[in-house]
């Protein structure tokens, strides 16, 4: 049995975003491949709330026992993320969400905020090239580790590769088929989410 989300691929290339646009460092289309993360990031967030059952953060963000417990192998399968790939989720959800402002601060994205009367201070922009370099550096770990754990379920015999690419996961016969969105659905959020870059890039311009 198998479950299938097609957006699952768009979800995960955030990572592959971030690896391309770490290797820039600094030269070449860094700010444009980080604008494009973020709005990746926007759309993923979104989908945490409005998409796939299986995408949704109400779905798979776990109590911290039941995390322990799944460490230790007390509790059953899950579809979509178990609660440690949950937790990877989330983790790298919010150091590339804060790599990307922070880049974008340095980038002057957000200087269009003195003309509404919203002045950034000095020590915010130090604390950002601070996080931003650290970042820089951390974020290529996690990304490792992230990629360790699937080898590791791979050699145990559960491929998760092929699920992350196409959206299938196949299940247990007992277990319950998600509830999946549309791909209409998705675009028309992804869509929202390139506005919402381009209104932040304007902003930046006035």
């Amino acid at each position: 049995m198998g479950s299938g989300n097609p957006t699952v691929p768009l979800g995960s290339s955030h990572c592959i975003f971030r690896t391309c646009h770490h290797r820039f460092n600094g030269q070449g289309p860094h700010i444009q491949l980080g604008l494009i993360l973020f709005t990746l990031l926007i759309w993923r967030v979104i989908w945490g709330f409005i998409g796939s059952e299986s995408s949704q953060f109400r779905a798979f963000l776990k109590h911290p026992k039941t995390i322990v417990q799944y460490v230790f192998g007390k509790t059953i399968s899950y579809v979509g993320h178990n609660p440690l790939g949950a937790l990877m989720v989330v983790t790298m959800l919010g150091l590339l969400f804060l790599q990307c402002v922070t880049g974008m601060l340095l980038a002057g994205i957000f200087d269009g905020l003195e003309s509404v009367g919203f002045l950034i201070p000095e020590s915010l922009y130090d604390a950002a090239g601070t996080f931003h370099i650290v970042l820089a550096d951390i974020l290529p770990m996690i990304i490792a580790l992230h990629v360790g754990a699937i080898i590791v379920y791979k050699l145990g015999g559960k491929s998760l590769v092929m699920a992350m690419f196409t959206g299938h996961q196949r299940l247990n016969r007992d277990a319950h088929a998600p509830i999946l969105s549309s791909n209409v659905k998705a675009l028309l959020v992804l869509i929202f989410s390139i506005l919402v870059t381009m209104a932040i890039v304007a902003i930046s311009m006035v």
